[in-house]
């Protein structure tokens, strides 16, 4: 049996020790450096997607808290409030966490939504963030439930192939409207 020695096992260890540490420094730093970017770029993108969602609003209040859950309010030009916005998530998508921000009018229905975070699979669940699926819940009031043809009042025409990711979806505008008739106290 062969003897291994200092140099050719532990020179070459401490190397790797040292090329794997110098790259998690890299790392760690450019992360520092990155990340207020990243943060203001997700800002940026959730004020937009506000506007989305409630396209008649011409400000949005400072976030409020219903719960463990925030919201804004959507106002008119002389601050009224017209609507809310509510971000919310299903856990449940075939792909992981669906992100979704839901817009909803002060007489509670529905005026759009939008996907703000979705991993699932293309073609199929990614549909999901087409306009057809979801222009479904627009102008409707009350939760909603997924079927797979044939969609009546409150029911959403689950994507072909991708019924979770549908469900999923439903499940975080459902999330908000419920949200929703808590800060109203009921809705109306």
């Amino acid at each position: 049996m062969k003897k291994f020695s200092f140099k050719e096992v532990g020179v070459p260890a401490i190397v790797l020790f040292l090329i794997a540490a110098i790259c998690t420094a890299i790392l760690a730093v450019t992360n520092d450096v990155t990340l207020p970017k990243i943060n203001e770029n997700n800002r940026q993108a959730e004020i937009k997607s506000r506007q989305i969602v409630i396209s008649t609003a011409d400000s949005f209040s400072d976030e409020k808290t219903a719960g463990d859950k925030t919201y804004v309010e959507a106002l008119d030009k002389d601050g009224n409030v017209i609507g809310y916005v509510f971000t919310t998530s299903s856990a449940k998508g075939y792909g992981g966490e669906i992100k979704i921000m839901t817009g909803v009018s002060a007489d509670g229905k529905v005026t759009g939504i939008e996907i703000l975070s979705i991993e699932e699979t293309a073609g199929l669940g990614m549909n999901a963030k087409k306009d057809t699926f979801k222009n479904q819940y627009v102008g409707s009031s009350g939760l909603f439930n997924v079927v797979k043809s044939n969609p009546g009042e409150n029911e959403i025409q689950a994507l072909t192939g991708a019924t979770i990711t549908s469900s999923a979806v439903t499940e975080a505008v459902n999330e908000a409207l419920e949200i929703y008739k808590t800060v109203t106290g009921g809705g109306k």
